[in-house]
């Protein structure tokens, strides 16, 4: 017997269950188990769909090979010839694509992501990589489709980014961009440099899954709130409307026990309670992502080729603009069309990474 055949069939009875319960007028009203079961249910009915195919490929096989050892007709051998080939070829594909998908899948990827960038080492050039970075990752997101929202700004002396913190809203978001978490390193001649020599600088990307309201658990009424009037770009709308507004927010740290407190600004709309909502988003996901990083340092040691999901202080990428290269340190990928890539040309750069995570988790796995 077939031991994917056999790992595939005994989630079938599961598939019925989950099937069954999320029509469930008891499951629908608990929002939070409902929204549980609906992600395993497309996870289930995927695997369905990948299970009928693979089974119809090996029923195919073994037909157009039993026509070949008893049939005389040469023009029926010829047919049952091809269609031999045809599912030796797509067999392999499909138990590959079928071992990835039982392999049990990081249950953030799926969120939404908070995408933060900050300029480090090297000064007013690292404010305006940090900037290049920020623009990078708008062109990509807008070629994904995903809805891309700047939360806070803090402007460089000479352009870019000290810091700035934005929401990506979309499928998949935190499985795909989680890999951007890191240093990146630049090496060009700075705008300011008269000698036209090289210098190195840095900026630092974090990308934190977004946490659903039930992921935690936050006291509203301990939050104090302040509002202030913000200036948009340009300097417009100051000193007109109180829109931007600051909260802070005792914490207790689970692990140590000490409380601190958590300051979070947002004034990226001139509504005030849209930047209420905003702030109150960042504070979940920044609450979650201090929860979560036992777990997340805990994957992370387990995976020794990525720093997909953990080390936010490790090297991972380095732009050379005298050389028009990129290099990602994590899995030596090298290639040479950096204008394109500033452009938000990074899908395939994801794609490398994607795939040797995925060889780490089948190995993991031990499938």
């Amino acid at each position: 017997m077939n031991t994917l055949i056999e790992k595939l069939d005994s989630l079938l009875g599961r598939f019925e269950e989950v099937s069954t319960l999320i029509t469930d007028p008891a499951v629908i009203a608990n929002q939070e188990r409902y929204v549980r079961l609906t992600k395993e249910y497309k996870e289930l009915e995927d695997l369905m769909a990948a299970r009928k195919a693979y089974a119809n490929l090996l029923s195919n096989l073994d037909e157009s090979k039993n026509i070949l050892l008893n049939e005389s007709d040469p023009e029926l051998k010829e047919m049952a010839r091809e269609e031999v080939a045809a599912c030796e070829a797509q067999i392999p594909e499909w138990e590959e694509r079928i071992k990835l998908m039982l392999v049990p899948k990081d249950p953030e990827d799926s969120k939404n992501a908070i995408l933060e960038i900050r300029a480090g080492t090297g000064g007013d050039e690292a404010a305006l990589f940090a900037g290049d970075l920020f623009r990078m990752y708008a062109k990509y997101c807008e070629r994904k489709g995903w809805q891309f929202e700047v939360s806070s700004v803090s402007e460089g002396a000479v352009g870019g980014y000290k810091e700035i913190v934005c929401s990506v809203n979309g499928p998949d978001v935190y499985g795909t961009l989680k890999y951007e978490s890191g240093v990146h390193r630049v090496q060009r001649v700075p705008a300011t440099e008269t000698q036209g020599r090289v210098h190195t600088s840095a900026a630092t990307v974090a990308v934190l899954p977004e946490a659903e309201a039930f992921d935690v658990e936050i006291h509203e009424g301990e939050i104090k709130w302040d509002t202030f009037r913000s200036s948009g770009a340009g300097g417009q709308n100051v000193n007109k409307v109180e829109s931007g507004v600051r909260l802070r927010y005792p914490w207790k740290n689970p692990n140590t026990g000490e409380v601190e407190e958590i300051l979070i600004e947002c004034t990226e709309t001139r509504d005030q309670p849209k930047n209420k909502e905003r702030a109150l988003a960042r504070l979940r996901t920044f609450i979650y992502d201090r929860e979560h990083q036992k777990y997340v340092d805990d994957i992370a040691s387990r995976r020794k080729t990525l720093v997909s999901t953990g080390d936010r202080s490790a090297k991972i990428r380095t732009y050379n603009y005298p050389q028009g290269r990129i290099t990602d340190h994590r899995i030596n990928y090298t290639i040479y069309n950096l204008a394109a890539f500033m452009d938000g040309d990074i899908q395939d750069c994801i794609d490398h990474l994607i795939v040797a995570e995925n060889a780490e988790r089948l190995k993991e796995a031990e499938l």
